[in-house]
């Protein structure tokens, strides 16, 4: 089992390329069950999720191959329906191959999924919204059963604003007879890179609303290809580090108008950016000021840079507050953040961070992707060595993080650790 170590203390500077979106390639890669042929999907991090998804996708039939970025997935043979629990329980993200395998197939047997360990995140919504659009559900030994003749569109008002649902429903609507509305649909930037992916495909969807988008179903879709978008957590998490470290950061290949939130947190701790295209740039100088943050939907602070700024508010002058509305369990990195010396406690979803003048390294656990990121953060500027154990987290949603980090200058490796 690997773990990365960091020595802290370095600002970091220079330039640093932003990666794809993982959140958007994964529905991306489901989608490709919808088309009888090969799609294309290019600026595809190289992740162990991504790499999960493409297992999943072999054992159905649909062959992947993966080239310098670059994703090509043939699904003209498709020889089976079912997402076995073995690779499901891997990765939530795997629910996403319900819709399109219902839409297209007409059946699809799904075990229930499985990922990070913090929290439920039930999929009731995901099954809700396929009854709506005519299919018959089933669960039997934890599998999710489905079957439909042809999904029919509906009218689907969402209970909440779910990004995994709000996809699910759109794949399975693509290829339905009729128009689907979603009403309070998510509307985050991966969700719009979906429509526009379905789009180029063929597929016909349109924002009618803020929160409302529209499916008219198509008979069939056609081979494409498509440039998947840049992270905005990737990209919220490289301008963190270099506030935390009072660095001089430029990331390119990003886009800054998917972080109009996050930008106005860090200038408000007192961060300068600026931005020019896809390029963003952030100076920090001095102690950071404490702020406090709200989690919510889009366009709203991501839940997904929650634990990345309370790294940065355990070292700011005064007192920031954290409510989590989103997920309000979801504070398994705060004893370990204090383990480094951060003064950080809960009540419910609310978060009371002191700040401190210095953290000091000491080994750390992460517990999932976001968690990992903020362990990491800390010993960026902790003082002495921090040792973050259990990274194959990090894996999941970050490409080569600690090499990134190292080329703006950090002192971090990867080591490999005794032990299961």
């Amino acid at each position: 089992m690997d773990a990365i170590v960091i020595d802290g203390g370095i600002p970091l500077r220079g330039d640093v390329r932003i990666s794809g979106a993982k959140n958007a390639a994964l529905p991306m890669m489901a989608a490709s069950l919808l088309v009888d042929g090969t799609t294309r999907i290019t600026n595809v991090p190289r992740l162990t999720d991504v790499v999960t998804l493409l297992r999943l996708l072999d054992r159905m039939g649909c062959k992947g191959s993966y080239d310098d970025h670059s994703l090509s997935l043939d699904a003209t043979r498709i020889t089976s329906t079912e997402a076995p629990y073995e690779l499901v329980k891997k990765m939530r993200a795997s629910i996403y191959v319900l819709g399109p395998l219902l839409a297209r197939f007409g059946k699809a047997k799904v075990s229930l999924p499985g990922g990070c360990a913090w929290g439920p995140r039930p999929v009731d919504l995901h099954l809700k919204g396929m009854e709506a659009l005519g299919a018959k559900i089933e669960l039997e030994h934890g599998y999710i059963v489905a079957s439909a003749d042809r999904l029919k569109g509906a009218r689907i008002n969402l209970a909440v604003s779910s990004v995994g649902a709000t996809g699910n429903i759109m794949m399975a609507a693509a290829l339905a007879r009729g128009t689907t509305v979603i009403e309070n649909a998510a509307c985050e930037p991966e969700i719009a890179a979906l429509g526009d992916f379905l789009n180029e495909l063929g597929g016909r969807v349109a924002w009618t609303g803020p929160k409302t988008v529209e499916i008219e179903g198509v008979e069939s879709l056609d081979q494409g290809s498509f440039e998947n978008i840049p992270d905005r957590i990737e990209t919220g998490t490289f301008l963190a580090a270099a506030a935390i470290t009072g660095g001089d950061v430029r990331l390119t290949r990003c886009r800054p108008g998917h972080l109009s939130t996050v930008l106005s947190r860090l200038e408000e701790m007192g961060c300068a950016t600026s931005q020019e295209n896809d390029t963003l740039r952030i100076t920090a100088g001095g102690r950071l000021r404490s702020v406090d943050v709200i989690t919510e939907v889009y366009p709203g602070f991501p839940t997904d840079l929650q634990a990345q700024i309370m790294a940065l508010l355990a070292v700011s002058d005064g007192t920031g507050v954290i409510q989590e509305t989103i997920y309000p369990d979801r504070f398994t990195h705060v004893p370990e953040l204090n383990r480094l010396g951060a003064r950080v406690t809960l009540m419910g979803n609310v978060a009371t961070v002191r700040g401190v003048s210095e953290l000091q390294g000491a080994p750390v656990m992460s517990t999932d992707i976001r968690a990992s990121s903020a362990l990491i953060l800390a010993g960026l500027v902790a003082k002495g060595q921090t040792k973050v154990s259990r990274v194959y987290h990090i894996d999941r949603g970050y490409e080569a993080i600690e090499k990134k980090l190292a080329g703006l200058g950090a002192r971090i490796r990867r080591i490999r650790e005794e032990g299961p």
